[in-house]
């Protein structure tokens, strides 16, 4: 099942590594208890600025949701074996004043499609068992979920590519370079 809404006054598309600092800057707006939940474990600002620099040099694709040309919510998908059946695994944050607007589906959506493109056969999602939020997330996408004492794994089968979805996704990387132009040309345009 793919969903994908609209979310009204945002555009959601890939990162460059160029943009590595915008993701880093993302994450350290997130709250403590916002970064545990992420992250699974308290991150120091060090951390999460090497994770942030890390995920584009592991090869990890990256969507972010950009208001005004600010990153307010991101997803990764890690590539975690390149050997059938590939696998891959999924992380999400959205800034709190930006939740519970369809950002999470839109991203959420947005990676499976990446992942069906890559071939990954199953995708999996790590969060603490206090993540409600993500669990619902997971459902929602009919993930299967298994509950364990230190934490919570949603499991996913993906189909495999189509020339649609390859097409789809062509067609959102298109819109997206352009988004980044754009924002690249309204922070260059910014006085402060």
């Amino acid at each position: 099942m793919m969903h994908e809404p609209l979310v009204v006054g945002g555009v959601i598309r890939k990162l460059w590594s160029s943009e590595a600092l915008l993701y880093r800057d993302h994450l350290l707006r997130l709250a403590a208890d916002d970064r545990r939940q992420r992250f699974g474990l308290e991150v120091t600002d060090d951390s999460i600025a090497a994770h942030a620099l890390a995920a584009f040099d592991t090869g990890a694709v990256v969507h972010g949701f950009f208001i005004d040309g600010v990153l307010r919510g991101a997803a990764e998908l890690h590539v975690l074996s390149r050997t059938p059946p590939v696998e891959g695994e999924l992380a999400f944050s959205v800034e709190a004043e930006y939740r519970n607007s369809g950002i999470g589906s839109a991203l959420f959506g947005r990676t499976l499609l990446v992942a069906r493109n890559r071939g990954v056969a199953t995708v999996t999602m790590n969060c603490l068992p206090s993540n409600r939020p993500m669990q619902s997330l997971a459902k929602k996408f009919e993930a299967k979920i298994r509950y364990n004492l230190a934490d919570v794994i949603g499991e996913l089968k993906t189909p495999g590519p189509t020339p649609i979805s390859l097409w789809r996704e062509m067609v959102a990387d298109g819109s997206g370079l352009a988004a980044s132009l754009i924002d690249a040309q309204m922070r260059a345009m910014r006085v402060d």
